[in-house]
């Protein structure tokens, strides 16, 4: 009971939506671009161009989410978003012409960056300062929770049934996750927030652009971006062609990550909050930087396994203080536009599938020290935000 009293109700109910939620994309988002291949015989270029769309959507779309968010009240921008992502899902099942499927994927990368910084700021809206950090971590060990259960329910269904079943049920557990939060929002009050009334989007589109911390903290999580991108596009392809049965390795390697995150966050995450968000973020780098070298000179299995557990850890020191970091520096009446604004960072997820690409087809050798060595470059990109303002 103490446990379930550490946050208000409505963020635990917000908590285990996300695991609900994202089980049910994580049934089918892994699989898009070999459904692509199979239903639609779309060529290679057309299936990135397709998968690449929602990325960038969702990083030029997060701004203006946010900021609808904190000028509408989150209510009205969770509700609406579920019930047209519901919808998406359902039309993924339906469509027959590739680019009406680019299309739906386009609105899947929308409806992520309005809904993702709605729950997140509606949950701050109900937490006390000092327990968000703590919220942050919950949140990240939620994902992972869903990332574990998800793919092997798509795989287990779609042997079943039809490849289009996964997408529907999909939807329909999202419909399912909005007529819930109806219920929810009538119980408990969500109080408009206080908003400058008179801020117009492009006035709000200035202030952002004119806080350099903001701007700082934003390039540094691009790099840190970038280099993780690597992780489901040029990693699969160098092990495939470095080590025997490579495609078994790589899931093996994936099963690795999300178990790791789940045994480690709690720990990791009492630890961190011990320590200042930066010191976290710097840690986090570092074992990113360590788990990338390690994985450019690995010639066995055992190496990449070693590899992968130390590139976790940075991934549970260094995520979620990425949101922390620019939740700290926020204004109590802009909360949801600057956590939407730090989804301007997944452009370095654009980015990086492409970089990578290009390194690893002239530059193998070196493709991960690279990468390690942007992920270093943005410690000078979080240094210079923190000397801006304190950040503990």
């Amino acid at each position: 009971m103490r446990f379930m009293s550490y946050f208000h109700p409505i963020v635990w109910i917000i908590l285990n939506g996300t695991i609900f939620t994202r089980i049910a994309s994580f049934m089918t988002i892994p699989f898009l671009a070999i459904y692509l291949q199979n239903e639609f015989h779309a060529s290679p270029l057309m299936i990135g161009m397709t998968l690449g769309i929602a990325q960038l959507c969702a990083t030029f779309g997060g701004f203006t989410g946010g900021y609808l968010t904190d000028k509408f009240g989150r209510k009205f921008i969770i509700l609406t978003t579920i019930f047209i992502w519901s919808a998406v899902f359902v039309g993924f099942a339906i469509v027959h012409v590739v680019l009406l499927f680019m299309f739906l994927n386009a609105i899947n990368g929308l409806c992520r960056s309005f809904f993702e910084p709605a729950t997140q700021a509606l949950m701050l809206d109900f937490t006390e300062e000092k327990k968000r950090r703590r919220l942050f971590s919950v949140r990240y060990t939620a994902i992972n929770i869903a990332a574990v259960i998800g793919p092997l329910c798509g795989v287990w269904i779609s042997g079943l049934s039809s490849a289009k079943v996964p997408f529907l049920i999909t939807g329909s557990m999202y419909a399912i996750y909005g007529l819930f939060l109806i219920l929810v929002f009538n119980k408990y009050e969500v109080k408009p927030q206080k908003t400058i009334k008179k801020q117009t989007f492009m006035k709000m589109f200035k202030v952002i652009l004119a806080d350099q911390k903001l701007l700082y903290l934003l390039a540094g999580g691009m790099l840190v971006s970038l280099g993780y991108s690597q992780f489901d596009s040029t990693l699969p392809q160098y092990i495939n062609v470095n080590i025997e049965n490579g495609v078994k390795l790589y899931s093996v390697l994936i099963t690795l990550n999300a178990v790791v995150v789940l045994a480690l966050q709690l720990p990791i995450g009492i630890y961190s909050e011990r320590i200042s968000i930066m010191k976290s973020m710097i840690i986090g780098i570092l074992f990113f930087a360590a788990g990338f070298c390690i994985f450019n000179f690995a010639n066995a299995p055992w190496l990449f396994v070693v590899g992968m557990i130390i590139f976790t850890i940075g991934e549970i020191f260094a995520f979620p203080m990425m949101n922390a970091l620019i939740e700290e520096i926020a204004p109590a009446t802009q909360k949801a536009t600057y956590l939407g604004a730090s989804q301007f960072k997944n452009l370095g997820g654009f980015i990086g599938p492409v970089f990578g690409g290009w390194l690893l087809a002239h530059f193998e050798s070196q493709l991960y020290v690279v990468m390690a060595g942007i992920f270093l470059l943005s410690l000078v990109f979080y240094r210079l935000a923190f000397l801006k303002k304190s950040i503990v």
